[in-house]
């Protein structure tokens, strides 16, 4: 006779086998085509409680165990001033799915609620400061983030609609104010559908957002509210009722930049025009032709 199975052993299955295509490999595949993860890497997983870091710490598990080249992972849950009742839940969540999380708190929540313009973008970077300098305390030289497939095409779009500007979400990047860490991004390639899918297959209930400024979102009946990001989601999911790649067209896209057709663009800083190359005689073809 068989033995049941408990939720965690249940969870930790279907993803490479339920979600193997949809999950698992695509998962692999940013791993592999970034370089994202090398032998005796020590790498911080930060947890929010949603489902992108819960999915993420999961993947990077089983990436673990099967693995010919080890590394080491610790799970890092930063508590801005979560109420207890959502801090609760994530530590739950983390229990259910025997993920080992190193939780520490900040003032983060307190800070940002007092500032009225950018609050979301000053508590991103907060975060992030607290989470290098934590993982770096603990001896870590990587930060994994959740950021996901959907995450990329979004940002792309909302910095060409909203910040004038051609500009996507790297897969890592090292950081500038710590020497010696990198941010990595191993659910790159992964759509966030497939992330929804394996929370609602294996019933589990993550922390949506703790942040008062997500009140308005949440309430909405369209799951949209005032959110830019939230209106590139509602955008894209029309422009896909007509053309069902646009996401692959625009992830593709950020992937094949051709600058030889660009009348400007920057590289570390430094802006370039395209007049440089002209004015030397570069060669260069008419694309009208």
């Amino acid at each position: 006779m068989s033995r049941e199975l408990s939720p965690r052993e249940i969870a930790e299955r279907s993803l490479i086998k339920t979600y193997r295509k949809s999950l698992w490999n695509p998962f692999i595949a940013a791993v592999k085509r970034y370089e994202l993860v090398e032998p005796e890497d020590r790498i911080a997983v930060c947890i929010s409680g949603g489902k992108d870091s819960m999915v993420l710490a999961k993947l990077m598990q089983e990436l673990q165990r099967h693995t010919d080249h080890p590394f080491s992972l610790t799970f890092l849950v930063m508590d801005p001033g979560y109420r207890p009742e959502n801090r609760a839940l994530i530590e739950a969540n983390a229990a259910l799915l025997g993920i080992p999380v190193t939780i520490f708190e900040s003032d983060i929540f307190e800070v940002t609620t007092q500032v009225e313009k950018n609050p979301c973008y000053l508590c991103a970077r907060m975060r992030r400061g607290f989470l290098y300098a934590k993982a770096q305390e603990l001896g870590c030289n990587k930060i994994a983030l959740g950021h996901h497939f959907s995450d990329v095409v979004e940002t792309t779009l909302l910095g060409l609609f909203y910040g004038a500007q051609l500009q996507a979400m790297p897969p890592k990047l090292r950081s500038k104010n710590f020497p010696g860490m990198e941010l990595i991004r191993p659910l790159y390639c992964v759509h966030e559908d497939a992330i929804i899918a394996w929370k609602n297959y294996n019933h589990l209930q993550f922390l949506q957002c703790a942040c008062r400024f997500t009140e308005a979102r949440d309430a909405a009946g369209d799951g949209i509210g005032e959110s830019k990001r939230q209106e590139m989601k509602l955008l894209l999911r029309e422009l896909k009722k007509t053309n069902p790649n646009i996401e692959k067209s625009i992830f593709r896209a950020i992937h094949g930049v051709q600058l030889d057709t660009f009348p400007g663009f920057k590289y570390h800083g430094r802006a370039y025009s395209f007049l440089e190359r002209y004015r030397d005689g570069a060669a260069q073809e008419d694309l009208e032709d």
